[in-house]
């Protein structure tokens, strides 16, 4: 068993801050390139990026931003963003990006949780930022508002009480001004990211820059500098500040940014770029796999790959785009990168050739990660649903029940984490003490995920805890009745949940689609389908055919709404709660 010290040595290894990590490359190879941004096709080189954010942050102090400062971000544009990101780390602040789909209410009330110094918005978000500022209340604390502009940019609304933010231009935040240095402890606040609120209100969490460290340690081993990190996730979620670009500056290697996906752009960009790692979010693989097959589908770069969740047609996925290593597991904006696996896809005849691969190979990439105690397996060995490979050598991971006890090996419960080191979780909810409280009884941080530990030691992803559904005595994941639904092509997108069956104690199953096309008769045609694509016990009581699902502004689907539409329908007659089976 590896003792703490041990652990804490090879974690912190290569320092503790991201931010020192830029530095290190900015003074050891000054002229290649970290940071391109694809929307106006600019790039700096970790020089340059240094001695700018130096810059930015110098302002900021010059501004009154003092460490443990709150500043917030609300912007698509992904060049702001990372300047902004590592400038505020920089002045020992604290990296609070906003969602850019908030408007109105939203955002008013995310605005007033967080109680920003400083507001930083490009110009697509000045219209928002007027809204809620006309809505003015309890707005008192925001000193300056920054938008990226450079013309005048007018007067504050006089509708806020107590003192007036000075609205300031971006530009004259990279005027000349010396950064003093600051010293960040391990456990100091590095971001506060919100979460998507697909149960409930989002809640602020609390991220420390050591929780930076071990989010990207393991996502990091994949890499050496030579390789280039794809980005279009937004940097309002870890995904794309920290699995991508923190982890570029942590490798130093470049980065390649921009601002949406884009199924028609992707492989261009792909191409100009020569990225050689990526994300790819369950929302994006399949319109990349929907996209009509080419020639040039494996003729690419790209050959380091994270899918999350992980598809059941992962190697299908891998094969057609040439995918030599995909990478998976449990990433958490509370518990970090705390399961992994790196699944081998491709053999020494079908991998990435030489001539344009870049980093390491599936070879060095297998050495490294079983080095450091990660889960490597072949494609076949990651065949079921769910799969998400073994704990990381930091933590402890357990499968327990509603008493915390633990499970037997297979036996579904709640997913929880324990850290082996100080700092390595999030260090709680924002403003919200007694969440924080109940996340982390009893010692073990509970993820709200319900998962199975097999005898293997492999965890396995069930479902959220509030979409489990029991039916017939079985338990079905509504992620699991999603993914059969998905593969129909028919089908756009689609949202499984359970409702109280009218008889009985057990679950309905509820499923709501959105058709890909113009399909005559569909839910008919769905309901044949559905007789060999699933067990009996599986099939949906109820089909909804609908124009749209609606989303939070994270795109994640607002199951309760929809819940709450059915239920409110079926107290009204049966027929006008959708299709009975």
């Amino acid at each position: 068993m590896t003792n703490q010290a041990e652990l804490l040595r090879k974690l912190t290894d290569e320092g503790e801050s991201v931010v020192a990590r830029l530095k290190k490359w900015a003074v050891e190879t000054p002229d290649r390139r970290f940071f391109f941004y694809g929307e106006d096709r600019t790039g700096l080189s970790f020089r340059q990026f240094d001695e700018v954010t130096d810059c930015i942050a110098g302002n900021f102090a010059a501004r009154g931003v003092k460490k443990g400062d709150r500043v917030a971000i609300l912007a698509r544009n992904q060049k702001l963003s990372v300047l902004s990101m590592f400038a505020i780390w920089k002045a020992g602040a604290v990296f609070c990006p906003i969602n850019f789909n908030y408007t109105g209410a939203l955002l008013h009330s995310l605005i007033l949780d967080l109680e920003p110094s400083l507001l930083i918005a490009d110009d697509e978000a000045k219209p928002a930022i007027d809204e809620v500022l006309r809505l003015g209340r309890g707005l008192a604390d925001i000193k300056r508002i920054v938008i990226d502009r450079p013309e005048p940019l007018g007067a504050i609304p006089n509708h806020m009480s107590g003192g007036v933010p000075i609205l300031e231009s971006w530009y004259e935040y990279l005027e000349p001004s010396q950064a003093r240095p600051i010293d960040l402890d391990f456990d100091d606040i590095a971001n506060i990211i919100y979460t998507s609120g697909t149960t409930g209100p989002s809640k602020g969490v609390l991220q420390t820059h050591r929780w930076i460290n071990q989010m990207t340690f393991f996502l990091r081993k994949l890499l050496t500098p030579d390789d280039v990190i794809y980005n279009d996730l937004p940097l309002y979620h870890i995904g794309g500040a920290i699995c991508n670009v923190a982890r570029a500056a942590w490798v130093g290697c470049e980065v390649v940014c921009w601002d949406r996906f884009s199924v028609s752009d992707f492989w261009d960009r792909i191409e100009t770029s020569s990225a050689s790692c990526a994300i790819l979010l369950d929302v994006m693989i399949p319109r990349l796999m929907k996209a009509p097959a080419s020639i040039r589908d494996r003729n690419n770069t790209l050959n380091k790959v994270n899918l999350q969740p992980l598809p059941l047609n992962h190697n299908e996925i891998a094969r057609r785009f040439g995918f030599d290593v995909v990478a998976t597991g449990f990433g958490q904006t509370e518990s970090g990168n705390s399961l992994v696996a790196y699944i081998l896809e491709t053999n020494e005849e079908t991998e990435t050739p030489a001539s344009i691969r870049r980093g390491m190979g599936r070879e060095g990439i297998r050495r490294v990660m079983e080095a450091y105690g990660a889960t490597v397996v072949s494609a076949s060995d990651a065949s079921w649903k769910g799969f998400m490979g073994r704990e990381t050598m930091f933590v402890d991971a357990a499968i327990l029940d509603e008493h915390d006890r633990e499970c037997k090996p297979g036996e579904a419960g709640q997913l929880a984490i324990r850290p082996k080191v100080p700092g390595l979780l999030f260090s709680g909810y924002h403003r919200r003490p007694e969440d924080s409280l109940k996340s982390m009884r009893n010692f073990w941080f509970h993820t709200g995920d319900v998962a199975r530990k097999e005898p293997s030691g492999i965890f396995t992803y069930i479902d959220r805890m509030a979409d489990r559904i029991r039916v017939r005595g079985e338990n079905i994941s509504s992620f699991q009745i999603e993914d059969i639904f998905n593969q129909n092509p028919s089908i756009s997108i689609c949202a499984a949940f359970p409702v109280p069956a009218l008889e009985g104690d057990e679950d309905d199953v509820v499923v709501f689609v959105v058709p890909s096309k113009d399909v005559p008769d569909l839910e008919k045609g769905l309901r044949e389908w559905i007789k060999t694509a699933m067990p009996k016990f599986m099939q949906p009581k109820y089909i909804r055919i609908v124009d749209d699902i609606p989303r939070t502004p994270t795109n994640k689907i607002e199951k309760f709404k929809l819940k709450r539409m059915f239920l409110e329908q079926r107290a009204n007659g049966l027929s006008s709660a959708g299709s009975k089976g």
